[in-house]
């Protein structure tokens, strides 16, 4: 299945694109748009899919301030 993808930046600091990808794009995931990469927190079904095609939109966030905003978590290696 071809997934083609609309990915929309939030905050609308960074363009987001638009990407054909080969796995549908899971809350969670990583993507790299030009030399930045984000996290999928949210995907929605634009249409239907036909044969073995797809259109999706991908809400995304940049990664550095996904890192940001979640809590660290004790016990792991180089954490106080």
């Amino acid at each position: 299945m071809i997934y083609k993808v609309s990915y929309v930046v939030v905050g609308g600091e960074y363009p987001g694109g638009i990407k054909n990808e080969n796995e549908k794009p899971e809350i969670g995931d990583l993507v790299q748009i030009g030399r930045v990469k984000f996290q999928v927190t949210e995907v929605h079904e634009i249409i239907p899919p036909r044969d073995d095609f797809q259109f999706l939109h991908a809400t995304i966030k940049p990664l550095e301030e996904t890192q940001k905003t979640e809590p660290t978590k004790q016990g792991q290696k180089g954490t106080p």
